[in-house]
């Protein structure tokens, strides 16, 4: 798929075997922030190229099993920080938690059987993905957006050790052009992060 077709995944760039190794027998699949604040057309973050994502991303699931965790992005960091000014930006995010703005998508509910790994900041790798999935364990990671929570996810884990592969096309950004931006920026980091596809991904 290319940018200008969606959610602009680049051609495989992974060899075979570390990608066999990340169809679901020894990787997690973590889905970041499926939210309908990043899916709805009515929310000034909702990805055009969400439902095209989440196809991918429901394909992923069913192949992963129980190894699926999903991630929410939640307002709750502190406005006393840089953060005060970013929701001064968009103050149209600036709600309680428990808005149904930030509720998962209908197609998320059910994805894993974990609960969800809820943080105020773009990055979801830490402590709370790291104790489950394991020290240098491997991801392989999906979701939206792509030039933002998605990037920032990869790079945290990627500098953590752990093993990333980015299913690109299971992925939404903002534009074409800022997911394509994104894709190359985290193809810039083998052999810590792998970039690929679904198909791929799912192959025997």
């Amino acid at each position: 798929m290319s940018p200008s077709t969606g959610s602009g995944a680049q051609e495989p760039t992974g060899s075979g075997t570390q990608e066999a190794a990340d169809s679901g027998t020894e990787s997690w699949l973590v889905v970041v922030d499926p939210q309908v604040i990043f899916a709805s057309p009515d929310s000034a973050w909702g990805s055009p190229f969400f439902a095209e994502a989440m196809a991918n991303i429901r394909r992923l699931a069913e192949a992963f099993g129980e190894r699926v965790l999903v991630t929410r992005w939640l307002p709750t960091a502190d406005r006393s920080t840089s953060w005060g000014e970013y929701f001064a930006a968009w103050p149209f995010a600036d709600r309680s938690a428990d808005d149904a703005l930030y509720a998962l998508v209908p197609e998320a509910e059910g994805l894993s059987p974990h609960p969800t790994v809820d943080l105020p900041t773009f990055g979801k790798w830490g402590p709370e993905l790291e104790a489950i999935v394991g020290h240098g364990g491997r991801i392989v990671l999906a979701g939206v957006s792509t030039d933002c929570c998605v990037v920032s996810t990869a790079l945290a884990a990627a500098d953590a050790g752990a093993r990333v592969t980015l299913a690109a096309d299971a992925c939404a950004g903002s534009t074409a052009e800022n997911h394509a931006a994104a894709v190359q920026v985290m193809s810039l980091y083998p052999p810590q992060i792998t970039v690929t596809d679904t198909a791929t991904l799912l192959s025997p």
